[in-house]
């Protein structure tokens, strides 16, 4: 079965703004939410089918890839399984919708994402990092590995992260070791049974009696360390790169946090971006431009040749196609654009002007065609 065009899947038309997407969003949301659709595939369905559409058209990012390429430029951004819940970057949206109601995600796609801070069976999750990252058009253009140092925190040595000096735990008399408890809310939807982390044992189920001293009991010390981070060509300002398992380590065993790196683009002193596509403003003389020549353009990697035909004006717009960026996680690449700018000289030799003064009976004779309009508005310009 095709996959179904995001906008189609809110009922959005494709120039919404994000009040109207998000408020798509959060009828459907409601429509077919799990817990009044229970034992309903269809609507479980279409539930994370809105979830996945409002992922990408939430995020300015993903929906200008989407609005360029379609499904094809959104592939390998969910992973080889799809979209899953660890995918979903807009916790804060979710919860104004749903009030909170955390469990209803994790319930539906499984656990996991940045709201699982513990339960699950006593797997807590430590807790993720964000960093910034700048990078220049060609690391960009290439994908590079950069090594940085961070502040994390990891299993404690002395205590081999249990927490425990002698490694002796209790069961969690709250949660009777489940490390979940049970909470009943009143909501729009009636009563709801909701399963939190218990708040005594964090959702280990267990409780350590004699502290570790080096960790404080919490099975975690603070240190710097070195910490590779792995850039896909092709990213742009403002994306995120997840590195799972590189965050902080979670207290007493359980799940690392990750490290999300948000990229920040280095301004390049001669192409500028927009999307996958790069431009540069190339300069010609005015004799290149009236005879005609071949130019050696500078891309990210290397000199292109560019024919430039008799009679160029300034402003005059060249493709090179597939020389521009490649988009993050797809066989795509964008295009390279050189726009021509006719330099005027300055500062003239004698003969230069000689030669300039001969040319200049030839231009006295051409009719420069500046059109009507031009035309009024000099007029117009002399009256005032």
């Amino acid at each position: 079965m095709a996959k179904r065009d995001y906008y189609e899947v809110l009922g959005i038309e494709k120039n919404a703004d994000d009040d109207a997407i998000k408020k798509a969003y959060r009828k459907l949301a409601m429509m077919y939410h799990p817990d009044k659709n229970k034992d309903n595939k269809d609507a479980e369905e279409k539930f994370k089918e809105a979830c996945e559409a409002y992922e990408v058209l939430s995020d300015k990012d993903k929906r200008a890839r989407y609005d360029q390429y379609g499904h094809a430029g959104m592939e390998g951004a969910f992973g080889s399984g799809g979209f899953r819940w660890e995918d979903f970057t807009h916790q804060g949206d979710f919860s104004d919708i749903f009030g909170g109601f955390e469990s209803i995600f994790s319930q539906f796609f499984g656990g996991g994402g940045s709201f699982r801070s513990g339960g699950g069976g006593g797997q807590p999750r430590g807790e993720d990092l964000r960093i910034e990252l700048s990078l220049n058009l060609k690391e960009i253009y290439e994908g590079v590995t950069k090594t940085i140092k961070i502040n994390v925190k990891d299993a404690c040595t002395t205590c081999n992260g249990s927490g425990s000096k002698d490694g002796i735990t209790t069961k969690c008399t709250q949660c009777g070791g489940h490390g979940q408890v049970r909470v009943v809310r009143q909501s729009i939807f009636g009563n709801m049974q909701t399963v939190s982390t218990c708040p005594s044992c964090r959702g280990e189920g267990t409780i350590v009696k004699n502290k570790c001293t080096a960790c404080n009991g919490e099975g975690r010390v603070s240190q710097s360390k070195s910490v590779d981070i792995n850039i896909p060509k092709g990213v742009a300002e403002g994306q995120y790169v997840r590195e799972k398992g590189k965050g902080n380590a979670a207290p007493r065993g359980g799940v690392p946090g990750d490290i999300l790196v948000e990229i920040r683009e280095k301004e390049d002193d001669f192409l500028k971006r927009d999307g996958a596509n790069l431009f540069c403003e190339y300069p010609i003389t005015f004799t290149q431009a009236a005879l005609g020549d071949e130019v050696l353009v500078p891309t990210i990697t290397k000199k292109i040749k560019l024919k430039i035909p008799a009679g160029t004006q300034s402003g005059k717009m060249f493709k090179i196609s597939g020389q521009g960026l490649p988009v993050v996680q797809s066989a795509l690449v964008g295009d390279f654009y050189v726009q021509i700018k006719v330099v005027t000289p300055t500062n003239l030799s004698a003969e230069e002007i000689k030669i300039l003064e001969q040319f200049k009976v030839f231009d006295s004779k051409r009719d420069l065609n500046i059109g009507n309009s031009i035309v009024d508005k000099i007029k117009g310009f002399f009256k005032n």
